[in-house]
C-alpha cells in the first residue's frame, strides 16, 4: 500500500494503523441538513487513506501524497492553511484525549466535484485515532466531531450530511439520516436489479465554499425560521402560509428546504415499493428547486443535467453544494453511451470544458484496512 511506503519513508517505521474513509454522492436531500431536515446520501468508492501513529509530544507531521512535498510539522490547535486545516482541526477538537500525531494522507476523491473530499480526510484521521487512544466513539460520534472540526476550525459551516455518509454508510446501501434526531436508517439500493445506473457527471467546475454563498444561504434559512417562529425550516407545516410571511430570497429559500424534505421521504417511499424508475421525476424536481429557488446551481450544472435527459436519463441533477461539482443522472443502462454522447456534446457546443463520468455505486463506510 503507497501511504504505507510512504509513511515508512517520510518517518523512519511503519504506522501503527492505517483507515480508509469514503466521500459520498448524495442522492436527494440538498442543503436540507444544516435546517434540520432529512438527507439520503451513500458513499463512493473513492476516499482518503490515513496512515497514522499517535505521537506523546503535541507535535502533528503531515505529509499528503497529492502535495508532493515535505512532512508539515505543527503544534496542535497551531493556525493551518489549505488541507492540512482538516486534520488539524481534528486534533483540535479531540483535546487533551490526544497528544499530536505523524500522518501520511492519501486519496482518490476527484477534487472540487462535490464528493467531499474534505469530511472523508476529517473521518479517515478521526477514525484512525479513534482506534489508536481507544477512545470508544461511535461512527456518529466521530462524524459530529468532524463536522464540529470543520465548522469551527476550518469555518466552513456545514450540516451533518458529509461526515454521516462517510462514517456510516454501508456497501450498496444508501444512508437515509434525519439531521435533528440524528436516527439514521440503511435502504437498499441496487440499481443494477432494475437495469440502471447512476451516472455522476463531473463538471470539473471546481467550487470553493468557505465563508462564502454557501454561509450566505445558511444564514438565509435561519433568518427565515426565526420570522416564521420556528427552529429550524424542517418544522414548517404550512408551507403556502409560511410563505406568505416571507419576501425575496428568504421566500424561496423556504420553499425549497421545505419541498426538498418531502422529496427525501417520496423517494424513500418509490425505494421500498420497488418503483425505482420513478425515483427519476424527483430528482428532475429537486434540481429546478435548487436552481430557481434555492439558486446554487451553475451553466455547467444546468446544461448536464438537460444533456443527460435530453440522452435518455430518468432523470438527473445536481448534487452536492451547487456552483459547480457534480451531477448525478438516473440511467437505463443501454443508454449510457448515448447519456454520456450528449453531454460531451453539449458542453462541445457551448465551449465548456470537457466534463468527467463516474459509475456511482453504494460503498462501505469508514473502515480499518491495515
Amino acid at each position: 500500500m503507497r501511504v504505507v511506503e510512504t509513511f515508512r519513508a517520510a518517518y523512519g517505521a511503519s504506522p501503527q494503523t492505517t483507515w480508509h474513509a469514503p466521500g459520498r454522492v448524495n442522492l436527494i436531500g440538498e442543503h436540507t441538513d444544516y435546517n434540520d431536515g432529512f438527507v439520503l446520501p451513500f458513499a463512493v468508492p473513492w476516499g482518503v487513506t490515513a496512515a497514522v501513529t499517535p505521537r506523546t509530544d503535541g507535535v502533528i507531521r503531515l505529509l499528503s501524497l497529492q502535495s508532493q512535498g515535505e512532512p508539515v510539522t505543527l503544534a496542535t490547535h497551531e493556525e493551518s492553511k489549505g488541507w492540512t486545516r482538516y486534520v488539524v482541526g481534528v486534533l483540535a477538537m479531540l483535546g487533551d484525549r490526544v497528544s499530536g500525531a505523524d500522518i501520511a494522507i492519501d486519496g482518490d476523491i476527484p477534487q472540487g466535484a462535490g464528493l467531499s473530499s474534505s469530511a472523508a480526510l476529517e473521518v479517515a484521521v478521526a477514525s484512525a485515532l479513534n482506534d489508536l487512544h481507544d477512545l470508544g466513539m461511535t461512527p456518529m460520534e466521530i462524524a459530529l466531531l468532524s463536522q464540529k472540526a470543520e465548522n469551527d476550525f476550518v469555518g466552513m459551516p456545514c450540516g451533518i450530511m458529509d461526515q454521516a455518509a462517510s462514517a456510516l454508510s454501508e456497501e450498496g446501501r444508501a444512508l437515509f439520516l434525519d439531521c435533528r434526531s440524528l436516527g439514521f436508517r440503511t435502504i437498499p439500493f441496487d440499481l443494477s436489479a432494475h437495469g440502471l445506473s447512476l451516472l455522476i457527471i463531473d463538471t470539473q467546475v471546481h467550487h470553493e465554499h468557505a465563508g462564502g454563498e454557501y454561509a450566505k444561504r445558511r444564514a438565509e434559512c435561519e433568518s427565515a425560521a426565526r420570522k416564521l417562529g420556528v427552529p429550524a425550516l424542517r418544522d414548517v407545516t404550512d408551507l403556502a402560509a409560511a410563505l406568505d410571511r416571507l419576501q425575496g430570497d428568504e421566500r424561496k429559500r423556504t420553499m425549497h428546504v421545505v419541498t426538498e424534505n418531502h422529496r427525501v421521504e417520496a423517494l424513500i417511499g418509490l425505494l421500498r415499493a420497488g418503483h425505482v424508475v420513478e425515483i427519476g421525476a424527483l430528482l428532475n424536481a429537486s434540481h429546478l428547486s435548487l436552481r430557481d429557488q434555492y439558486e446554487v446551481s451553475s451553466p455547467e450544472l444546468d446544461l448536464a443535467v438537460e444533456a443527460a435527459i435530453r440522452g435518455g436519463a430518468r432523470g438527473a441533477r445536481m448534487t452536492g453544494g451547487g456552483f459547480g461539482g457534480s451531477a448525478i443522472a438516473l440511467v437505463p443502462q443501454e443508454r449510457l453511451d448515448s447519456v454520456q454522447e450528449s453531454v460531451v456534446g453539449a458542453y462541445a457546443e457551448r465551449g465548456f470544458q470537457p466534463p468527467r463520468f463516474l459509475p456511482a455505486t453504494p460503498a462501505k463506510g469508514a473502515h480499518r484496512i491495515a
